[in-house]
């Protein structure tokens, strides 16, 4: 998937040290779900990747996990996914995680635009995104390309998670800005 500043294309054991650059982050790996602890270094993130890379030829498509290139100087700068959501992998999860010193960029919601509309040109109906309560820069990201707020809930990975939907009709990046979830509090 290629947008105006990025590309999304599969993951790379020699990515190895750009991934480790984002999960690395104990700023980065707080927010996901389900937990994930910092990666410590080169040779646990290859093991990540190498997970990773396996796991993608298993899923069928639109699934994916990507790196995510800036396409002014090919930097990996971050990683995203569209993954089927436990327990019953009916929901498809849409997610990024991005290098914090490229945040605030708008990567993130090129990204998930860019993934919200593979998703749909492949027969999906919806997607949804799964937020740590106090994650305000993911909310925002989300609400950017059009979601909604559906709720709270621990279905997913058993956490407290908010629950953000889009359909098709919704990336229309036009569309009004989704409401905000309760108790919005963002770093």
């Amino acid at each position: 998937m290629t947008t105006e500043r990025l590309t999304l294309r599969p993951w790379r054991i020699d990515d190895a040290q750009a991934a480790l650059d984002v999960y690395g982050q104990a700023e980065v790996t707080r927010w996901l779900s389900p937990d994930m602890d910092r990666v410590p270094d080169l040779a646990a993130m290859r093991l990540w990747l190498q997970q990773w890379i396996a796991e993608c030829a298993r899923l069928r498509a639109p699934a994916g996990r990507w790196a995510i290139q800036r396409n002014t100087d090919d930097q990996v700068i971050g990683g995203a996914i569209l993954l089927p959501l436990p327990p019953g992998d009916e929901d498809l999860e849409i997610g990024w995680q991005l290098r914090p010193d490229v945040w605030g960029n708008g990567y993130a919601t090129e990204t998930a635009h860019a993934i919200a509309g593979w998703a749909f040109s492949q027969n999906v109906d919806e997607v949804f995104a799964v937020i740590r309560p106090g994650n305000g820069r993911a909310a925002a990201t989300v609400r950017n390309n059009g979601m909604h707020w559906v709720g709270e809930t621990t279905k997913y990975y058993g956490i407290e998670l908010q629950v953000f939907r889009l359909r098709v009709a919704d990336l229309d990046q036009a569309a009004p800005k989704a409401l905000q979830p309760l108790n919005i509090s963002g770093d």
